[in-house]
Formats: C-alpha cells, structure tokens, sequence
C-alpha cells in the first residue's frame, strides 16, 4: 500500500517537473528567436526612427527555415502572444533603445537599471525574477533581451496547487479503496487458516479416544498371548500416533486457543530444563554449558515456555555434531534473550527459511526419526509469538543459533 502511494506521488512529481522543463525549453526558445530577429535599423514602412523603440526584423534569417509544414517560430500564436522587452547599450553602456512592451508593464529606468546590473554581473543568461533574460554582445552595441514569464509561472502555481489538491484526494481515496480490497482478499485466507487450525485441533482430539483404545486393547492381547511381533508393531505404531496427536494439540494450544498469563520467573523455567536434559545429553556424551541471569520475567505461561526451552534444547541434542552445547538467557534491552547453540553443518537459505514450517525436516531420509515429525519449531515459533516475541535462527562458522527474543513485564 505504501508502494502504490509513494509510487503514485513519483509519478505526479515526475510529470509536473518534466512540464516545467518543457515550458521553461519553449520560452527559452522563443527569447531565442527574438535575439535572432532584434535589429536596431529601422523597418520598411515603419515609424522608429535610428535611436527610437527597436522592432523584430522582418524575417527569419537564412538557414534557419522551419520544417516543411511546420509554422517559423516567430509565427506561432504562443510566440505572437509572448511578452518581450530589450535594453541596446552602445560600448560605453549608453543606451541606443528600450522597447518596454505594448502594455509598459516595467517602465523605460526600471527595465535599463536591470539591464544594467545584469551587465555588471557579467552572465549572459538566466532569470531574474519573473523575467528570462539573454545578453547577446554584436559589433555594434550589446542587447539585453527579457521575456515576461509572469503569466506562464501563474499557470504552474495553479497547476501545482492542482496536482497537490488533487493528488492529496486521490491518495486518499486510493488507500481507502486498496484498504478495503485488501481485507477483502484477505479475508478468505484468514478463514481458511483459521479453519485449518481449527481441524487440526478437531481432529487431534477425536483421534485422542481411538490411539487410547487401541493401545489399551493391545495391551490386554499382550497379556493374554504373550509377547507377539504382530502386536509388537501395533503398539510401536499407537505410541508414534499417540505422540503425533499430542503435537499436533501442543501445537493446536499454542497457536489458537487463549492461554491464561501470569508472570512466570523465566530464569528458574529454563534452569529446570536444562537440569532435565543434562543426563540425556550426558547419555550422548555431550555437555550443556549454561549462562543463565537470575531473575528474569516474563508474563506468559509457565508450561509453554518450557515446552518451548524444551525443544529447542532437545533439538540441540539430537542434531548437535560436537560434545559441548550452550544455553544463556541474557536481559537485553527491556527483552529477555534466550540463545540455543551447538556445533552443526551450515543450514543453506533455502532450507533455513523452512524450519519453522510444520512437518518440514532438513533430511527427509530421517522421517519421524524417534517420534519427531518436523513440528518442533513449529510450536517453538507459535510459542514465542503468542508471547509477543520472536525465534530465529543463524548458522555460521560451523555454529546453529536459536534465538528467542520475548518481552520483559511485571519484574
């Protein structure tokens, strides 16, 4: 939206400079032309005398003919209609002749003190107020040369205010349309999301009673027959299901349903998870170096927060190519920071992108691996989100960072 709009007031800006320019080439030509025809010798049948008002010559020069078809300069209605003035000065700046208009707009002292000043600052061309003037030097005396630019600049001010006027409105009215067809297309995608979530969370729950039934049902076969393959894959397949709808609903909570907040002492949640999974990782042979700060809180949901530490902690674990893992939760501004490292291969962009995606694995040849099913981040994502915070990850130098940004309230 802020695209169309500043889009919008280029292409204003852009269209009333390139008017300017264009207006201000045309009257730049047309002072030309009167320079070109300027003579101080009197013309056939005219009244000036030598000395008197200078008139324009009574033709275009040689070689400067207009195009077949095309009127001369001089002729044209804009030319006929334009305003021109003149100052001859002689070599010791007497002045030979003014021509001051038909309509005497400036008077006879007024256009010869510009003129002169204009001389003394030795330009040849340019504006000076609302005139643009050329100072042209010949054999026998120097012409300064005006063309009124009073009416053409009223124009441009008019035609500003216009555009502004105008382009303000239009603006306006476009970013009421582009709000309201926006939300309109938006809206189906906001439904069907919804709807998306929402069937995950139906279907989580009623899959819940079956998983239970089974598992209880083979239980009661193992009894009775004994050990069994059959029913070994039975039970091995529930426990991936029953793992698989529990997900789904953490998953389900985190990102739908309204979880009640409170303030929560974040240093002593991530403390508890690291103390758990010391011993899985020591299993591993790996260890987990900790820097955590005392007494950092947060307002959220205690659980949540460690089913978010936990996974990322276990995601550390499982994919970690080292011995050593790192943990610190840091005050950071009025944020408290939470970091995951350990040693990995460097994730490419076009993966890295995915991670949060449900059901994505980097290595598709390790599908559901020990129960995982690629929706770990997922929940780690709508976690710190539903907390007002954000997850991201970096992979350099041979080291995968998560990081987890949540506010800091009620210390």
């Amino acid at each position: 939206m802020v695209s169309l709009i500043l889009l919008f007031a280029i292409t204003l800006s852009v269209i009333m400079l390139a008017s300017y320019r264009e207006i201000q080439q045309q009257n730049a030509e047309m002072l030309e032309r009167y320079v070109e025809l300027y003579s101080l010798e009197p013309q056939p049948g005219g009244e000036n005398g030598p000395g008197m008002e200078s008139i324009p010559g009574p033709g275009p020069k040689p070689g400067l003919g207009p195009k077949p078809g095309d009127l001369p300069l001089d002729q044209k209605p804009d030319y006929q209609l334009s305003t021109f003035y003149s100052v001859a000065f002689a070599g010791d700046h007497t002045v030979l002749a003014v021509d001051n208009g038909e309509r005497a707009i400036y008077a006879e002292n007024e256009l010869i003190s510009i003129a002169e000043e204009l001389l003394s600052e030795g330009k040849t061309f340019g504006k000076k107020g609302s005139l643009s003037y050329i100072i042209s030097t010949r054999p026998d005396y120097t012409l300064a040369a005006f063309m009124d630019n009073t009416v053409t600049e009223s124009s441009m001010r008019t035609l500003l205010h216009n555009i502004l006027l105008v382009g303000g409105i239009a603006i306006v009215i476009l970013f009421f349309i582009s709000l309201h067809l926006s939300r309109r297309i938006i809206r189906p995608l906001e439904e069907n999301d919804r709807r998306q979530k929402q069937f995950i969370s139906d279907a989580s729950h009623e899959l819940k009673t079956p998983v239970a039934v089974i598992s209880t049902n083979a239980e009661m076969l193992t009894r009775e027959i004994g050990e069994n393959e059959w029913l070994a894959n039975i039970q091995y397949e529930n426990e991936r299901m029953g793992d698989l709808v529990k997900q789904l609903l953490d998953l389900s909570r985190a990102e739908s349903m309204e979880t009640p907040m409170e303030p929560v002492d974040l240093s002593r949640v991530v403390t508890g998870e690291v103390l758990a999974f010391e011993s899985l990782a020591f299993d591993q042979g790996k260890t987990i170096r900790s820097d955590i700060d005392d007494g950092i809180h947060v307002t959220g949901c205690q659980p949540q927060l460690s089913q978010l530490t936990s996974i990322l902690l276990d995601n550390a674990v499982r994919h970690s190519s080292g011995n050593e893992l790192e943990i610190s939760l840091k005050h950071q501004g009025h944020s408290a920071v939470l970091c995951v490292v350990n040693d990995g291969d460097e994730i490419p962009p076009e993966k890295a992108e995915h991670l949060f995606d449900r059901f994505y694995r980097i290595d598709e040849a390790r599908n559901c691996e020990g129960h995982h099913y690629g929706l770990g981040l997922s929940i780690a994502e709508a976690v710190a989100e539903k907390h007002g915070g954000t997850i991201t990850v970096v992979c350099r130098d041979g080291k995968v960072r998560f990081t987890v940004s949540i506010p800091e309230k009620n210390k």
